[in-house]
């Protein structure tokens, strides 16, 4: 006689079955879950029980180590993502084979995961904890469905680990973003490329990848517009040369001020075309564009000089964005501008500026008010 049990959610059920099973004069229930419906759950329990009616033994289910199956996962799963992506899954698998080495799923009890978790996250940033984990689970779900696990031992665990620095520690205000911009203006050197990538990074808010991976003709000079459509391989967790971009949404044509436009045709004129076609083309770099690190350098150098706090590269990203939130420009525009995925990334990323542009309306809602009833 089979039972039938829901071990997910109303709203997501994860039905499992267990058919009761004698084998050599002892109890070896038989169980699955991972059905969508107790109806898929109870179908596949009466083919299970029409088999040992038979006397037939339903097949053993082969033990896979946590590495093996993720990995196998990986490469079946997830074929279409891009580079940097797939560098970060791969990181999650550098990390299952020190964590879990030789491990089989099957032998992964909640228990025995969560406690790896907390150890994990004693070395570790919250936010690197929760990749960590979305990763493996994803991984485990469809063990489950395969019939390999019946247990989901990452549903529920308590994540632990460093809280990453507040979002708007990593960027500028306005007038530091304007400070940095005049500075950028005044020290351009063709031979010196770094100054370059930097005031572009800060006008158009491209990922370090997306900047490396410009060539000449993404520059629009007629419309003075850019366009975005691939990235460039610049460390050792991508593939080298072109690539796709982040996401779907990445793929995008953005307007850029004539002062930066101007600058970079000027640039065009006097300089050489490059390998490629690439405006960020480095001899000096083994994977043939300035690198994140030579970049990072100049920009603290910069940065002291100024006696501006410090960002990273990607800061500027983050300082782009957050600029044009404050200047009022819509979100969905924003977002758009920005690459994201949805607007909810947008949301979610910089939720205090947005709190701070709330708390202005409110006074400013109520102001409206104040004024007709005097």
């Amino acid at each position: 006689m089979a039972s039938f049990t829901n071990r997910g959610t109303k709203t997501k059920p994860s039905w499992q079955y267990t058919v009761s099973r004698m084998v050599n004069g002892k109890s070896d229930p038989i169980r699955k879950g991972g059905f969508k419906s107790k109806k898929e759950a109870q179908v596949a329990a009466t083919e299970i029980e029409e088999k040992l009616n038979k006397g037939v033994a339903p097949t053993k289910v082969r033990k896979v180590t946590l590495e093996e199956y993720f990995e196998s996962w990986l490469n079946i799963f997830k074929p279409g993502i891009s580079d940097n992506t797939r560098a970060r899954y791969l990181t999650t698998l550098e990390t299952i084979k020190a964590e879990f080495p030789g491990t089989y799923v099957q032998d992964i009890s909640k228990r025995s995961y969560q406690s790896v978790l907390n150890k994990y996250g004693e070395s570790h940033g919250l936010a690197t904890s929760k990749k960590l984990n979305s990763h493996i689970r994803a991984c485990v779900k469809e063990a489950i469905d395969e019939g390999l696990i019946s247990v989901d031992f990452t549903r529920g665990v308590k994540l632990t680990g460093e809280k990453p620095k507040k979002t708007e520690e990593k960027h500028l205000n306005f007038f530091e973003s304007k400070r940095l911009q005049k500075y950028l203006l005044k020290n351009l050197d063709p031979k010196n490329m770094m100054n370059y990538l930097i005031l572009l990074g800060l006008t158009t808010g491209l990922r370090f990848g997306e900047l490396v991976g410009l060539t000449r003709t993404d520059f629009d000079f007629k419309k003075n517009r850019l366009n975005v459509d691939k990235v460039w391989g610049y460390n050792n967790k991508m593939k080298k040369g072109f690539g796709p971009t982040k996401n779907e949404q990445s793929v995008r044509v953005i307007k850029v001020d004539k002062t930066t436009m101007r600058i970079f045709k000027e640039l065009f004129k006097e300089t050489p075309d490059k390998p490629h076609g690439l405006v960020f083309h480095s001899t000096l770099s083994k994977y043939g564009v300035i690198t994140n690190n030579g970049v990072n350098k100049v920009l603290k150098s910069i940065l002291n000089e100024l006696n501006i706090d410090q960002i990273t590269v990607h800061g500027l990203r983050h300082t782009h964005i957050s600029v044009l939130l404050y200047k009022r420009l819509s979100i969905t525009y924003v977002s758009e501008r920005a690459g994201h995925k949805d607007i909810n990334t947008t949301l979610s990323t910089y939720a205090h500026v947005l709190k701070e542009l709330r708390e202005e309306d409110e006074e400013a809602a109520v102001a409206i008010f104040e004024e007709v009833a005097v």
